[in-house]
């Protein structure tokens, strides 16, 4: 691929340009540095609190990745390789060569892209209610009919779908964040949601890395999650060479909402580890 690139910022908010096309990305504090990447139908705001405690000791570096957030549509379909590309053109503009990555669900597919492609780039990566497989056919299934239903009627699939992101019990103790991340999604236009989809659909299986990986590894795991089961991500925690385990009960797939003080502080003690 061939990615143009220019870089301006208005105080921490940045922006530059890849493939011709903007990537919208924020820098608070100085240090070592730290990447945080959101998932699907998120955005960089995901990680303000995140972010605001990290800066205090790193540099943390937060990016919305194609079509979500600030950044701009690249193409029809987002592969996880493509989110990768426009990550490490933010850490090059940057002039950033070592960093830990941190990934949400999709972000961390994205993490797991570029670990195969760059792995120089990193000391360590989190994957934070994400995992390595590749979908199942069955789910490739499910992925095609939401692409449906996102093209009949996206701001009702949005509705729909952001509150069973969380454990059942956290629905109605959550209520404002979940109608803040609806807002957030509600910016993502129906060609970055489907360019998305379609990404996560033809992803490939990262378990061979996993085996082979020489840096540490966390995952973040939710007993109900109902997105990334625990029984896989315990199983593919255990392939890794050194892998860190945070497990929170009562928590689904928005630990970083559900169990806040959790989460943040196990990407603080994992950082420390690897910094």
């Amino acid at each position: 691929f061939k990615s143009s690139i220019f870089a301006y910022q208005i105080n921490n908010k940045m922006e530059t340009l890849f493939q011709d096309k903007k990537i919208n990305y924020e820098i608070e504090g100085t240090g070592d540095t730290i990447v945080l990447l959101h998932g699907f139908l998120e955005s960089l705001e995901i990680w303000d609190y995140f972010s605001k405690n990290l800066s205090k000791e790193y540099r943390v570096i937060r990016i919305d990745l194609p079509g979500h957030g600030n950044s701009e549509n690249i193409d029809s379909v987002y592969t996880m390789e493509l989110m990768a590309d426009s990550v490490k053109s933010v850490l090059d503009e940057e002039g950033i060569k070592k960093c830990v990555m941190v990934g949400h669900s999709m972000g961390g597919y994205t993490t797991l892209a570029f670990a195969d492609q760059y792995p120089d780039y990193l000391k360590g990566i989190v994957l934070f209610h994400s995992a390595a497989h590749a979908d199942s056919e069955e789910i490739k299934i499910n992925r095609d009919r939401t692409i449906k239903i996102v093209e009949k009627d996206r701001a009702d699939f949005i509705n729909n779908f952001i509150p069973g992101l969380f454990a059942p019990d956290s629905i109605a103790t959550f209520s404002e964040e979940i109608e803040n991340l609806k807002k957030q999604a509600a910016s993502t236009s129906k060609q970055a949601i489907i360019a998305a989809l379609k990404g996560m659909k033809e992803r490939t299986e990262k378990i061979t890395l996993l085996k082979s990986v020489g840096i540490p590894v966390m995952y973040i795991i939710g007993k109900e999650d109902s997105r990334i089961p625990t029984t896989i991500a315990m199983k593919q925690a255990a392939i890794p060479n050194r892998c860190y385990i945070t497990l929170l009960g009562g928590v689904g797939h928005m630990g970083y909402i559900e169990a806040k003080e959790e989460t943040l502080n196990a990407v603080k003690c994992f950082a420390e580890q690897c910094l």
